[in-house]
């Protein structure tokens, strides 16, 4: 009876032992199974970003690269809102270029915190013009022979100076972290409107001391006078008055 009651007590025993070993094992597969995923997802996570680098890199030829940008243009149709009849005679243009150096500051605060300064190139150009349409009956004298003529017209005008933005630039520009903030969040950071407007004064004030005025008056007068000489006047006389 002892004997056959220590063979069954072993016998549960090894079974108990054989049922941890197998807990064991299976609590040891569940712990490296995530780790097993996790590795697993790293290494295409690599490979993935391994590839991409080489597409952008342009190392493959036939591999397209994700980062690249297409272009569409879907602005509609330009629409014409006005006409209106001209009566000048575009005599002269001048081409300007100008180096803004703008630079705003904080007073209490330090450039490095809150301020920008920025050196900006604007380049463009001035018309000078005739109005033809100003001058008088009395302003055309022509003798009985039709061989003398005398003209008096308005002195010439400056148009409004119309910038290149092909040719106008941002050579550099240094910003407060203030003011790199409000450009990241700017619904247009890369705006520049103001110093289109005072590059556009400068050129203007340039195109006023400049003598584009006086070069305009000259090949008007030339243009007249070749013109009047080539329907058989003689004698032609063209001259400029009233307020510049």
């Amino acid at each position: 009876m002892s004997t056959a009651r220590g063979t069954h007590e072993t016998d549960e025993a090894d079974e108990t032992g054989e049922a941890g070993e197998a807990r064991g094992s299976e609590r040891g597969r569940g712990r490296r199974g995530p780790r097993r995923r996790g590795r697993s997802v790293l290494v295409v996570l690599l490979a993935v970003a391994v590839l991409l680098l080489v597409a952008r890199a342009g190392l493959l030829p036939g591999l397209p690269d994700p980062f690249s940008e297409k272009t569409r243009d879907r602005s509609g149709p330009a629409v014409l809102k006005s006409i209106q009849d001209m009566s000048r005679y575009e005599a002269a243009s001048g081409n300007f270029q100008v180096v803004v150096d703008l630079e705003k500051d904080a007073r209490f605060l330090p450039d490095a915190v809150r301020g920008k300064r920025t050196l900006y190139v604007g380049a463009g150009s001035v018309g000078a013009y005739v109005d033809l349409g100003r001058v008088g009956k009395d302003a055309v004298k022509v003798d009985e022979d039709r061989t003398s003529a005398e003209i008096v017209l308005p002195r010439a005008q400056l148009e409004r100076p119309s910038l290149d933005p092909e040719r106008s630039y941002v050579v550099a520009q240094n910003r407060g972290l203030f003011d790199r903030i409000e450009d990241f969040f700017s619904a247009n950071p890369g705006d520049h409107q103001e110093m289109n407007e005072l590059a556009a004064q400068k050129i203007g004030a340039a195109a006023e001391e400049s003598d584009l005025r006086k070069r305009a008056e000259s090949n008007t007068r030339s243009m007249l006078v070749g013109l009047l000489t080539s329907l058989g006047f003689t004698d032609v006389t063209v001259e400029f008055s009233g307020k510049r």
